[in-house]
């Protein structure tokens, strides 16, 4: 096959506008970890779950395209908070392998739950109307570089939502409260904020946004399907190693990282290997850079 430096450069503009989907999912593991210091495996699972809900509700009461822009996200956001009390709330919390391990299981529950509600099948997922028919291209060096109208959508209300997630952030007592939490939660106590809600409300957040990146996912490739659980899971927990556990810019940088490099393995190499050079990077960087691009530094002893 015959593949000219023009088809590398268009793969990674393709990558980089769907590597924000994995950019909101690395941003959910990292609300998670950055506030209780723990990996939530199921949260990959939540999202497409929300996904779920928001096309079944649509679907059911004959609802318009962007009713599941609205619905997915709350579905994934009270899917997030179901893992939150079954998974975290009630177990010890300087016992993170038990809380590794429920959220483990949560992850397989709510996937077979998916299995068994679609009988494991994909189903259609409606694509972004006027957006998934637009095509712009642009002239460089008498090449012409492509821009899908989807994948821009996908980029730009990605880029939407990383904003107000930065908003409520550092601009709202919600937030304060959230980087208590995070870094002194026997302080945050004393000054009267509950840890629990805090961390409820943290599992809201993130279950809201991996509720947009899924359906933005399943709207971009017009399918939706239990399949995409697994590697969501494994992509998410790639950007937020690479990214630095708990850096909220890294793993924006990292998802755009990843999935541009995805897109140009999957050029080079086909669909059989894309995914092993991804886990070489994650290799790499777990060798030569363990603490990712703007984690905390790891002491080796």
């Amino acid at each position: 096959m015959n593949i000219e430096f023009i088809d590398i450069v268009q793969a990674l503009i393709d990558g980089i506008l769907y590597g924000s989907t994995y950019a909101l999912i690395g941003l959910g593991f990292t609300l998670i970890f950055g506030a209780m210091e723990k990996l939530n495996m199921a949260y990959a699972a939540s999202s497409i779950g929300g996904a779920y809900v928001g096309l079944g509700v649509s679907v059911l009461l004959s609802l318009p395209l962007y009713a599941i822009f609205l619905i997915g996200p709350i579905g994934g956001g009270l899917l997030s908070v179901l893992v939150y009390i079954c998974c975290f709330r009630y177990l010890p919390s300087n016992n993170h392998l038990a809380a590794l391990m429920a959220s483990i299981g949560g992850l397989f529950f709510i996937d077979e739950i998916i299995s068994h509600e679609t009988d494991g099948s994909p189903l259609d997922f409606p694509e972004l109307g006027i957006f998934s028919e637009a095509y712009f291209e642009i002239e460089f060096s008498d090449m012409f570089l492509g821009f899908r109208g989807d994948l821009i959508f996908v980029m730009f209300a990605s880029f939407l939502a990383m904003l107000m997630l930065m908003y409520l952030l550092y601009r709202t007592r919600l937030g304060l409260a959230t980087r208590a939490v995070s870094q002194q939660p026997i302080a945050a106590q004393l000054c009267g904020i509950s840890i629990h809600q805090t961390n409820s409300v943290t599992f809201i957040l993130a279950g809201v946004l991996g509720g947009i990146a899924g359906c933005l996912a399943a709207a971009s490739v017009g399918v939706i399907s239990p399949l995409l659980v697994l590697p969501l899971t494994v992509k998410g927990l790639v950007v937020t190693v690479i990214g630095g556990l708990g850096s909220i810019r890294g793993a924006i940088i990292a998802g755009l990282l990843v999935g541009g490099l995805e897109s140009v393995f999957l050029l080079l190499r086909g669909v059989n290997e894309r995914d092993i050079y991804v886990f070489l990077l994650l290799f790499v960087f777990l060798v030569f850079r363990p603490n990712g691009f703007f984690g905390a530094e790891i002491d080796r002893d």
